[in-house]
């Protein structure tokens, strides 16, 4: 992946703001919707016969995928 574009920059007068990168803002959109969707707790721990992440806090599995999504999505953008 190359340069990671930021999310929300701007400038005005003499005052310039970077903004977030585009990578975490895409993580923020994408772990706001497992946690919508879902309801977890963060302290939720997956029972051992779970397929996703069995014996992982709920907020440690989350995070690491929310960050793979978003890495998918600014792989996509790259390919337009």
């Amino acid at each position: 992946m190359n340069e990671i574009p930021t999310a929300f920059p701007w400038t005005h007068d003499n005052m310039t703001c970077t903004g977030m990168t585009l990578r975490d803002y895409f993580a923020a959109k994408s772990l706001q919707g497992y946690i919508s969707a879902r309801g977890w707790h963060p302290d939720f721990t997956y029972p051992a016969d779970f397929n996703f992440d069995a014996g992982k806090r709920a907020a440690d599995a989350v995070a690491v995928a929310s960050y793979q999504y978003a890495d998918a999505m600014l792989k996509a953008r790259e390919q337009e």
